[in-house]
């Protein structure tokens, strides 16, 4: 899928990563942090997390088709560099939206309210997991507006004129 409706596939298709990879990560470490909003969620967490992982080969094969179609230069392949980076990050999300599901799903199997401590709560794990989650989803999102300012200077820059043209005047 290189071109959607005759415009290239990637200025499209990156609207989704930059909304859903962030969004993601933002529930992500909501959930981690509190047990409460993750047994509210269920499986629309993983769900998320799924999608912005596909999103984002999708993207950057797009964006790697349109690299070809464009005058190369350094904000271009700077810009392809940082875009190289992001599919870690959304397999982080993706693996510990995983795990903060199925320990929620765990715990609620184990009979336990929210009222009360459970395994789940007081173990190291969980502790991990919570440090994991807020160590991904902020390297997820930092890395999301470094390579959308990268693209944003590389699509923009000497594109327009910092004086107004005058042809709007009627």
């Amino acid at each position: 899928m290189n071109l959607i409706n005759g415009l290239p596939a990637h200025i499209l298709l990156v609207h989704v990563v930059v909304v859903l990879v962030p969004l993601t990560a933002l529930a992500l470490a909501v959930c981690a942090i509190w047990p409460g909003a993750a047994r509210r969620m269920g499986i629309v967490l993983p769900l998320f997390a799924l999608v912005a992982l596909a999103s984002v080969p999708l993207t950057t094969e797009a964006g790697e088709w349109l690299e070809e179609h464009v005058d190369s230069n350094a904000l271009v392949r700077r810009h392809a560099e940082l875009g190289d980076g992001l599919l870690p990050w959304a397999v982080g999300l993706f693996a510990l939206s995983l795990l903060v599901w199925w320990a929620t799903r765990q715990a609620l199997a184990s009979g336990t309210d929210g009222s009360r401590r459970t395994r789940w709560s007081a173990a190291p794990v969980r502790i991990a997991t919570i440090v994991l989650s807020l160590v991904v989803a902020v390297g997820a999102s930092v890395d999301v507006y470094r390579i959308g300012d990268s693209g944003a200077k590389a699509a923009w820059h000497d594109g327009f004129s910092k004086t107004a043209s005058g042809g709007d005047d009627d």
